[in-house]
C-alpha cells in the first residue's frame, strides 16, 4: 500500500470519528431535548450551540470541510471496494458492505437535511428558534418521516460501525477478544443513539411544536 493512500485512509477514519462522530453525538443529544424537555428545551439547546464563540469557523473547519473530505473520499472507497458477501457470508463482510451502503445514504441524507434546516437559516428563511417548527413540518409528513428515519439510522450505523473499524485500524483493539468486546460496545452505541433520534422525531410531531409552527406561519403571513 502506498504511503499517501495509507495516510488518506487513516485521516478518513479519524475524521469520521473526530469531529464528525462527536458532532453526531451532540446532535442526537440536542434533538433529544425535544422529547425530554419540549420545544423550550430544544430551543435552549440550539441556542447554546449557536451562541458558542466563533461558531461559523467551528462549523466550517469542524464540520463542513471534514464532512466534504470524508464524504468524497468515502464515495471513492465505496466505488473501488468489492463486496464479499456473495462468497463469504460472515458478519464482518456484511458490516463492510453495509458501511459502504449507509455511507452513500448518509451523504444524500445530510445534503437534504442541511438544505432543509441550516441553509434556510443562512438564507434568512428560518430563525434558529424556528427550527423546531421546521422539524415539525418535516416529521409530520409521513413520507419525510420515513425518509428521515432511514437517514438517521443509516448515519448512526455508519458512525457506530466506523467507530469499530477506527479502533481496529488505529491499533486500539488489536486482539480478537478486544474486537468482539468493541463490537458489542459499538452496537450499544448504535441502539442508544438511534433511540435518541427516533424519540426526537416523534416529539417533533407533538402538539407543542405544531402550535409553534402555526404561530410562525401566522407571523410570516402578517409580515
Amino acid at each position: 500500500m502506498k504511503g499517501n493512500k495509507y495516510l488518506s485512509r487513516k485521516i478518513h477514519s479519524l475524521v469520521g470519528v473526530v469531529p464528525l462522530g462527536m458532532f453526531l453525538v451532540v446532535h442526537a443529544i440536542t434533538n433529544f431535548q425535544a422529547y425530554e424537555r419540549g420545544a423550550e428545551g430544544f430551543n435552549k439547546g440550539v441556542g447554546f450551540i449557536n451562541g458558542l464563540p466563533l461558531i461559523m469557523l467551528l462549523e466550517v473547519f469542524g464540520i463542513y470541510l471534514p464532512l466534504i473530505f470524508h464524504a468524497v473520499y468515502g464515495l471513492y472507497l465505496a466505488y473501488r471496494s468489492n463486496s464479499n458477501t456473495g462468497n463469504y457470508n460472515y458478519g464482518r463482510n456484511w458490516a463492510f458492505t453495509m458501511q459502504r451502503v449507509t455511507g452513500v445514504l448518509t451523504f444524500m441524507f445530510v445534503i437534504w437535511h442541511v438544505y432543509q434546516t441550516r441553509l434556510q437559516v443562512y438564507l434568512g428563511n428560518v430563525t434558529h428558534e424556528g427550527l423546531g417548527s421546521t422539524m415539525n413540518y418535516i416529521s409530520s409528513n409521513p413520507v419525510y418521516f420515513v425518509l428521515y428515519l432511514i437517514g438517521v439510522l443509516a448515519a448512526v450505523y455508519h458512525f457506530s460501525n466506523g467507530l469499530w473499524a477506527f479502533m481496529v485500524s488505529w491499533g486500539i483493539t488489536v486482539g480478537p477478544r478486544a474486537q468482539r468486546v468493541s463490537a458489542v460496545v459499538c452496537m450499544g452505541v448504535f441502539v442508544i443513539m438511534s433511540a435518541l433520534f427516533i424519540f426526537a422525531l416523534v416529539a417533533f410531531r407533538g402538539d407543542e411544536f405544531k402550535e409553534a409552527a402555526a404561530m410562525a406561519l401566522a407571523w410570516k403571513n402578517i409580515g
